[in-house]
């Protein structure tokens, strides 16, 4: 091998990319990040604490500094920055659930990949029905991931600033977003348009956080119920745009126009990919999990959201990234729209 030939390190995790997903299962599934946390910091103790051999916790650390989740010094350990902010039971931005999550999806990809050949799903496709329990373990293992979007869209629209905001959070799962904008602005109230059982764990979220006296809910399909025209001044569109084709989104940012006031924000957060498709990575990989569990999702360029929101009627969009792998794609409904 010469000097300037590239190493096939990279090849080799990628194709064993499976014992990452292992490895962090099966520490989330243990509170492991929240054990260093509380201060167990080395191999015997975490083994006795959780029940491991200690032959097997000090692999299970080994990886996890290998993933670069752990940090070692002088023989004991501690939370890299990211496991400290997202691994760590009852932080806002806790994710664990969501590694647990595909852990558990490992053993049922096998035999489902013909999806690239079909050019969608074979076999057991996400059902859009509300009944599917599918939705309660995804709304709660993903909620930590937009907290990070919901405090820039905050920025962004200065709503921590602005008096008596009616918002309609569509799709809103588990409430997430308005939790942390009705934590920023103490007027502000917020409506959650989704399906009954999941508008009941946002319930219970809310109440958690002492803001479920301006948070209500509305039962329903977004794609059938009616809404009151020029009502709100903000609508949130999260994480549900790589559900739907161009068609169903370009009559979704139509129908939730007319439910804006003038100078109100549409606020669509999702994973975003260059119009040349050359990145992000996060967003490119994601439209492998849409293939397999969509009908017509995938992940969206720019222009696509730039041509669908202008063709529903609005007259501004703009990109905000944040801290997670989602973008913010706002559209402005006349003169009066604010965007920072």
């Amino acid at each position: 091998m010469t000097v300037n030939q590239p190493s096939p390190g990279r090849i080799l995790e990628i194709a064993s990319g499976y014992w990452a997903t292992g490895l962090l299962g099966v520490a989330t599934e243990h509170a492991l990040f929240t054990l260093v946390h509380d201060g167990l910091d080395t191999a015997d103790r975490l083994a006795a604490k959780t029940g491991m051999a200690v032959r097997g916790m000090q692999t299970l650390l080994d990886g996890l500094v290998g993933l670069g989740l752990l940090e070692i010094h002088r023989g004991t350990y501690r939370n890299s920055a990211e496991a400290e902010l997202y691994l760590v039971a009852g932080k806002p931005t806790d994710i664990s659930g969501f590694a647990q999550l595909k852990l558990a999806e490992m053993d049922k990809l096998a035999g489902r990949l013909d999806v690239f050949r079909t050019g969608g799903p074979v076999a057991d496709p996400m059902v859009e029905v509300a009944e599917n329990p599918h939705w309660e373990k995804v709304v709660t293992a993903i909620a930590g991931i937009s907290v990070p979007a919901a405090e820039t869209a905050a920025q962004v629209l200065e709503l921590a600033d602005r008096e008596d905001l009616a918002i309609l959070d569509v799709g809103g799962g588990s409430g997430v977003f308005a939790s942390v904008w009705l934590g920023l602005s103490p007027t502000a109230r917020v409506t959650q348009l989704d399906w009954a059982p999941i508008n009941a764990i946002a319930r219970k979220l809310l109440a958690r956080h002492s803001v479920a006296d301006r948070f209500t809910t509305l039962d329903g399909d977004f794609h059938t119920v009616e809404l009151e025209a020029a009502a709100y001044d903000v609508v949130l569109y999260s994480h549900i745009a790589h559900q739907e084709g161009p068609e169903d989104n370009v009559a979704v940012f139509a129908k939730l126009r007319a439910a804006l006031k003038p100078g109100g924000s549409l606020v669509v957060c999702d994973y975003v990919v260059a119009d040349d498709r050359s990145g992000p990575s996060f967003p490119l990989l994601f439209a492998s999990e849409m293939l397999l569990k969509s009908t017509k999702g995938g992940t969206w360029r720019r222009a696509d959201y730039a041509a669908w929101l202008a063709e529903a009627g609005f007259e501004t969009v703009s990109f905000h990234p944040t801290a997670s792998p989602a973008t913010l794609v706002i559209g402005g409904n006349g003169p009066l729209h604010r965007v920072g």
